[in-house]
């Protein structure tokens, strides 16, 4: 069987040749383990447990030092640079960086990953069989992961994007117990913003499936979101020149999400605050300041 990238094999000590290292074999094939790649002692005759790889001229090499993924497996690795052409480099605990190609990145520029962001990827071959790095799915994700519980309805929890979508963006939530975490579902309309592939992000768990899975937020619970959406919103009418806003309880849920990042439903929550404290009020289409309301927002200015 020919040697491949990405295994731990046993090898035997053929020879050392001054001043590069040792060459192992299996009788069939020659791997360099470099002076620079031993740890303890080995003699010639010996068997050694060694990692193979690619090294910095593509030859198939050797070290006895652990990577922090190997063929088969998930890990979490973190982006440590960034090509414009080739893609991402992760850490993998060898002198040389894994390559998480860019036809595995999100088209969108703002999706893609950062410096400093961790990545749920998988050891591949490309067609020369160096090592490359895979995005893992749900189905790799899947068998790492544990059921949430029920008690971790509307707690905050830190979530880590494996994958973005127009629709959603999927996150792993950590939870502090062997595996990955629990896998979570943030829907588009309970976004604040945009999510990069890798990015680490506090969600509230709205709902805890059957099947162990949670549904997420960005948003606070009603009660505090609407304080919130209801501040944002008389803010933005005491910016208006005349204290109101073509929009209203008529206003189509795409127009309201797509001006305040909020949903249809948060909206008319808020305004129904402001309405109940006498703030503002609604004709047709337009929600307007109430004229006091006004008037003691041009008595106090915002800086």
């Amino acid at each position: 069987m020919r040697l491949e990238a990405g295994n731990w094999v046993k090898l035997e000590v053929a020879r050392e040749v001054s001043p590069h290292g040792y060459f192992l074999t299996d009788e069939n094939q020659d791997v360099l383990l470099h002076y620079s790649e031993v740890e303890g002692d080995i003699t010639v005759g010996g068997m050694v447990d060694v990692f193979l790889f690619y090294d910095s001229e593509d030859r198939l090499a050797a070290t006895m030092r652990k990577p922090l993924i190997q063929l088969g497996e998930v890990a979490l690795l973190e982006v440590v640079d960034i090509h414009r052409r080739f893609g991402c480099f992760l850490e993998m605990g060898l002198g040389r960086h894994l390559l998480l190609p860019f036809r595995e990145l999100p088209e969108l520029p703002e999706l893609r990953p950062q410096v400093g962001d961790k990545v749920f990827v998988m050891l591949a071959h490309d067609r020369q069989g160096r090592l490359v790095a895979k995005l893992a799915g749900e189905k790799d994700l899947l068998p790492l992961c544990f059921h949430a519980p029920t008690t971790w309805r509307n707690t905050w929890v830190q979530g880590r994007v494996y994958k973005t979508l127009q629709m959603g963006t999927f996150v792993i939530c950590e939870g502090g117990v062997l595996g990955f975490g629990a896998i979570g579902m943030i829907h588009a309309s309970e976004r604040t913003r945009l999510l990069r592939l890798g990015e680490q992000v506090e969600v509230r768990v709205s709902y805890v499936r059957d099947d162990g899975k949670v549904n997420c937020t960005m948003r606070a619970v009603k009660e505090v979101g609407r304080d919130e959406d209801a501040e944002k919103l008389l803010q933005f009418l005491q910016e208006r020149p005349n204290g109101s806003m073509p929009y209203s309880d008529e206003t189509p849920a795409d127009v309201i999400m797509q001006r305040f990042k909020i949903s249809k439903s948060a909206f008319k929550r808020a305004v129904g605050k402001l309405m109940k404290e006498g703030l503002v009020y609604q004709e047709g289409s337009w929600t307007h300041l109430k004229k006091d309301s006004a008037a003691e927002s041009e008595m106090n200015p915002k800086n």
